[in-house]
């Protein structure tokens, strides 16, 4: 079991030196002893949590500065009535999370809860109505929630503060759960309740170890609300949405530029095959060359919480470059998974509530189309991304580095800001595909090729891309 930090021992270790400011509800006039439902001993079990722990309730909120970003701390403290909800808790929450917006800072819950108070019964369970509430007016307001799932975060906890949050971390072997470990099935499989767990599920972003959790937080609220992102750099300050931000190809004041002639690894191809067999070529650079290559720092986000990842088909995050924040979506080159595409699908929506311009890297043969791709739902999922894209406020840049195949390409293609390298094609369907489907010997597939006008100099030549870059 992981060790079980009190709630000022991960304040202290989240918050920069003598930052950290507590916020005070307001004072709740207690209507009967032992609390709105009369549980005899509450109020004794309550004096000894105090006793045992120096707090008045089972979460301590404030302000601070993490690797110098103000955020609002919601810091769950176990060791009162194991961190449960009460109403006097969901007091605190909510000042917390008001004050967080009148001040547009971003709001940290470091969680470490066993669910609702069972001695305040219905009023206790309902204390989630209302931090899901303060989540939603918090959300509206484009200001990221950044959730650290300690041991344990489990209930209505987890359900609310923990897995509704835009990013999640979680420390090394954290029970994570919406079943507590008394309330599970006698024969259920323990480490399916683990931070571990929820990582490989596409419920969490990443595991982080305690030693490295100021580092990590820092920087993801510098991505997310520091100088160079679109809630200070270019958000609405009343909240109603992101304002445009520039695209990422205009971080230096420049557009991408035309190729006018033949450049880089013998020019553009002269032919459409020429054109397939250099997006295939085994040794161009992938999604991972390029992001390297492109952003100063960058950090991932994983899972579609739907249960899903694709980490080997999807890179999806956030990063910075010059000092602005831009979020990506990389295709890796292999047929990308319906979790890829929700996963896709959930980092534009999040970069166009912060006003954070998006960078897609094109990539793929197209969409997974076997048989477990469509039981899990493949054709929703390229939906959700074509959705995302179309509904973007913010400037979506896309860049073809490798093969356009088909709609599994094209869902993460912006409309009218699209580029490509001279190794990338872009088709409605492979040319061998397509050769089948008009019943063409093999020896007729690279003639198709050409027929498809699949070359970048066609694309742009059809309108389709916007140059060769």
């Amino acid at each position: 079991m992981p060790e079980r930090l009190s709630a000022r021992r991960i304040l202290a270790l989240v918050a920069d030196a003598d930052s950290f400011r507590e916020l005070r509800a307001p004072t709740r006039e207690s209507q009967r002893d032992d609390g709105p439902l009369g549980w005899q001993g509450y109020d004794a079990s309550r004096a000894r949590a105090t006793a045992r722990t120096g707090e008045q309730e089972s979460v301590v909120c404030g302000t601070a500065r993490v690797e110098g970003t103000r955020a609002v701390l919601i810091a769950f403290e176990f060791g009162f009535l194991g961190g449960s909800l009460g109403e006097r808790t969901g007091d605190l929450l909510e000042a917390a999370y008001t004050h967080a917006r009148e001040h547009r800072l971003p709001v940290v819950p470091l969680t470490a809860t066993g669910g609702s108070r069972m001695q305040e019964g219905m009023l206790a369970l309902t204390q989630l109505q209302r931090v899901a509430r303060q989540s939603a007016l918090t959300r509206e307001a484009g200001l990221p929630q950044i959730a650290v799932l300690r041991d344990p975060t489990t209930g209505g906890g987890w359900a609310t503060l923990g897995a509704g949050a835009d990013i999640v971390l979680a420390l090394p072997g954290a029970q994570v759960g919406f079943a507590g470990s008394r309330v599970r099935p006698p024969a259920a499989d323990p480490t399916a309740y683990t931070a571990e767990a929820q990582l490989a599920a596409g419920s969490a972003d990443a595991v982080v170890a305690p030693a490295e959790l100021k580092g990590v937080l820092g920087r993801w609220l510098r991505l997310l609300t520091g100088p160079g992102a679109g809630v200070n750099a270019g958000g609405t300050p009343d909240g109603s949405g992101p304002a445009a931000a520039p695209a990422p190809a205009s971080a230096r004041g420049t557009e991408p530029a035309p190729v006018p002639g033949a450049l880089g690894r013998g020019g553009l191809p002269g032919t459409g095959w020429e054109a397939v067999e250099r997006a295939r070529a085994a040794e161009r650079p992938r999604a991972h060359a390029y992001l390297d290559a492109y952003f100063d720092d960058r950090l991932p986000v994983s899972g579609d919480r739907c249960g899903g990842t694709d980490p080997d088909g999807m890179l999806c995050g956030f990063g910075e470059r010059n000092g602005r924040t831009v979020a990506y979506a990389a295709q890796t080159g292999t047929a990308t998974r319906p979790a890829g595409y929700r996963t896709a699908a959930r980092l534009i929506r999040l970069a166009d509530r912060f006003g954070i311009p998006v960078l897609t890297l094109v990539d793929t043969p197209g969409a997974a189309n076997d048989a477990e791709a469509e039981r899990q739902g493949v054709g929703a999922a390229v939906a959700e991304v074509f959705g995302a894209v179309a509904a973007a406020r913010v400037p979506v840049t896309t860049l073809v580095i490798g093969e356009g195949g088909s709609g599994g390409a094209l869902a993460l293609a912006a409309p009218g800001n699209t580029w490509a390298t001279p190794d990338s094609y872009f088709s409605v369907i492979a040319p061998e595909l397509a050769a089948a489907i008009l019943k063409r010997p093999p020896e007729e597939v690279r003639p198709t090729a050409d027929q498809l006008r699949v070359r970048p100099q066609d694309l742009v030549e059809l309108g389709v891309i916007q140059g060769i870059v």
